[in-house]
């Protein structure tokens, strides 16, 4: 699940026949190789490099068949989050102990962020997929949807591979190329991997101190702050104005708490901005995001994913089950992608009509329920599909 937001610009030499992505796939393979050469890799470890390369349709198939995401945060987080998940958390907790300290200490990152992002990625290590990552990767890149993420991590796997970390006939991941207990793309693990347990190697799929090592090294790297929280249950008063919430109008906390907004469990963190999250309207769950929250965004895009991982976090650290409330029902499929069209219509950018309630269809939303009068918590119900 793992797909970063990876701000990389490919450089793409003038070789002959080079291809970004598309064409034919032995062609587009020995694009790859001639860009490796010039790169600078000898020509036989490249031909050795891809020697095994192949195209994987069920890779295809997982990138196009990720339905997971349309569920609403409540059915997702109660799907996920279960009580043996919690319990082997907390015995993980204990038996890195030495481990999350150091990760503590030398990037700033919370035990419980890693301990979640650990289970719902490969359940503790059990789950780290079964897919060829040079095929994964090849497969990704030579696909035109998004071949700027995926071609990078294509030539970081051959450096890998020069490294002795990296197997391109034998080593398997996620169908989207990420390896290891955390789940990390070749690229992340090259500027992040850590020999966390002192043997010599960046081990990810078998040393959980390496992998947890690196994936508070990578949090650190993409903009996570030392010592402050990510997420937390609120309370918010019945007349807020709902126009005010949402992860693009971040306040200083203090001013939430003079409107009323208050912690469910504990305090919060006055010194803070925050944003008030509420995946599902004003009627269920609230959460105050505080700036670590967006750092989520940078391991995945998916808003009900990012929701799900700092909430099991706040849990595993602690944290009460939170309160569902009694939100307005979600909208189908087909409606989630009528709605979709019809705020393309009216010139919104909803991204892709996918029937996901993603952060583009939430920030047009809300600004239909402005527009409408009618409460603008950004989440849809059948009264606004019918008014717009």
């Amino acid at each position: 699940m793992r797909l970063a937001a990876l701000s990389v610009v490919i450089s793409l030499l003038p070789q002959v026949g080079l291809a970004e992505c598309g064409g034919e796939f032995s062609n587009f393979v020995r694009g790859l190789k001639s860009e490796a050469i010039s790169r600078g890799h000898a020509q036989k470890r490249v031909d050795t490099f891809f020697a095994t390369v192949q195209q994987d349709k069920k890779v295809l198939k997982a990138d196009r068949s990720q339905g997971v995401f349309k569920k609403s945060f409540i059915d997702f987080s109660q799907a996920v989050i279960s009580k043996n998940r919690i319990q082997n958390g907390q015995a993980n907790a204990k038996k890195h102990a030495k481990t999350f300290q150091r990760v503590a200490a030398d990037y700033g990152v919370s035990p419980g962020v890693l301990l979640a992002f650990w289970a719902l990625e490969t359940d503790y290590g059990a789950v780290q997929g079964d897919f060829n990552t040079l095929n994964s990767l090849v497969t990704l890149a030579h696909d035109c949807r998004r071949p700027e993420l995926f071609r990078p991590q294509i030539f970081a796997a051959l450096e890998l591979y020069q490294l002795g970390n990296f197997d391109p006939a034998r080593t398997k991941g996620a169908w989207a190329g990420e390896i290891g207990m955390v789940q990390m793309l070749p690229e992340d693990i090259l500027r992040n991997g850590v020999d966390g347990d002192g043997d010599g190697k960046v081990s990810l799929k078998t040393s959980a101190p390496d992998a947890l090592m690196s994936g508070g090294r990578m949090l650190r790297s993409l903009g996570w702050r030392a010592g402050e929280p990510w997420l937390q249950e609120i309370v918010v008063p019945s007349g807020l104005d709902w126009s005010k919430t949402g992860l693009e109008r971040a306040l200083p906390v203090r001013d939430w708490q003079a409107m009323g907004v208050r912690a469910r469990d504990g305090a919060l963190a006055t010194g803070l901005t925050g944003s008030i999250l509420l995946p599902m309207g004003r009627k269920g769950p609230a959460f105050m995001a505080y700036p670590n929250f967006h750092v989520y965004f940078e391991w995945n895009k998916s808003f009900v994913y990012v929701t799900t991982a700092a909430y099991f976090a706040t849990r595993l650290e602690g944290a009460p089950v939170y309160d569902p409330g009694k939100p307005d029902p979600a909208l189908s499929d087909a409606d989630m992608k009528a709605l979709q069209k019809k705020l393309a219509k009216r010139g919104y950018d909803v991204g892709k009509i996918d029937g996901i309630l993603g952060k583009l269809t939430r920030d047009a939303v809300q600004k239909e329920q402005v527009r409408l009068g009618l409460p603008a918590d950004a989440w849809p119900t059948k009264e606004l599909l019918g008014r717009i």
